[in-house]
């Protein structure tokens, strides 16, 4: 989808949808997707004063209303906030994409423990935060479990079924987030019409990398072939309204899947090497945090500056 007539909810409202990682990359631009649908918008991230930019993008492209809730999703309490804040506001939740997530490069031994920690702590605890306020939310107008309703789109990674150096704590985080989000598929089996997505993006240009903590005295770079932010964003909304067990957003994701469970030894001796070609920059940087921590608003942006085949 890419416009067109408002998408409604049964009784005629707009949809409601919120966003988590609204303020860069795929968030924001699924965010700027539904707004030209005319969709009721609640926008969460870190970043106030790039959250309150991204909301004026999306009244300027149709949204019905936009609510913005700065939030860490690490913090649940500051989820459940954010939730309070949405039904509030608008009665209801129809749909919830769970999109945010950091990134931090370096050899395991290299990447200091709270740096991984907070990785893990942002992508894995954050989803399941969200997921968990989520659900209570599809529930909360529904009499019995059959009748409640809500779609909830999680944004994972190809690195989630495979394996590469210098990723360890994000490629733990999103194998973590793929038996995370399984299990509550096969959970929710059942129980009305709660449908629950994962898109699996591959390389995508989006400012993550400029973002991303180092540790290997080289910025992080998107392996090829690249998609555009808008590529993804299109994948999450249809799967708003035509769910599925796993998304691929990426056209070499599925050989790379094969070749690692498949052909183990042939990949790793290839991953590396091609790691450092391809999945690293060639200038030189100091060990840094990125934005594991705190955001980096002045990096915030929907795309980020590598070509793309897509969108």
């Amino acid at each position: 989808m890419s416009g067109g007539s408002p998408r409604t909810e049964p009784g005629g409202a707009a949809r409601t949808v919120l966003i988590t990682g609204a303020s860069s990359g795929i968030g924001r631009s699924t965010a700027h997707l539904l707004a030209t649908q005319g969709a009721r918008l609640v926008l969460a991230a870190r970043s106030p004063e790039t959250l309150e930019t991204t909301r004026q993008e999306c009244v300027g492209r149709g949204a019905s209303a936009v609510l913005v809730v700065p939030t860490d999703v690490g913090d649940a309490a500051a989820v459940d906030a954010l939730f309070e804040a949405a039904t509030t506001e608008f009665g209801r939740l129809d749909a919830v994409v769970q999109a945010a997530g950091v990134v931090a490069y370096g050899r395991f031994e290299d990447v200091p423990a709270d740096v991984f920690d907070k990785v893990i702590t942002t992508n894995v605890t954050g989803a399941a935060n969200v997921a968990r306020a989520a659900l209570r939310a599809f529930h909360a107008d529904a009499d019995d479990a059959a009748d409640a309703r809500g779609s909830l789109v999680v944004v994972g990674s190809v690195l989630g079924k495979i394996a590469t150096p210098y990723m360890s704590s994000y490629a733990t985080s999103k194998w973590a987030l793929q038996g995370l989000v399984r299990t509550l598929q096969i959970e929710a089996r059942g129980r009305g019409g709660v449908q629950i997505t994962l898109v699996t993006p591959g390389g995508v240009d989006t400012p993550i990398y400029d973002q991303a903590g180092s540790y290997t005295g080289h910025p992080g770079s998107p392996p090829p072939p690249v998609v555009s932010p808008v590529y993804v964003a299109r994948k999450i909304v249809r799967a708003l309204d035509k769910p599925a067990r796993d998304l691929p957003a990426g056209s070499v994701n599925g050989l790379m899947v094969t070749g690692f469970r498949l052909l183990p030894g042939v990949y790793d001796v290839l991953v590396g090497p091609l790691m450092r070609l391809l999945g690293q920059g060639r200038a030189s940087v100091d060990p840094h945090p990125g934005n594991v921590f705190d955001p980096v608003p002045e990096k915030e942006a929907v795309r980020g500056r590598w070509p793309h085949l897509w969108g």
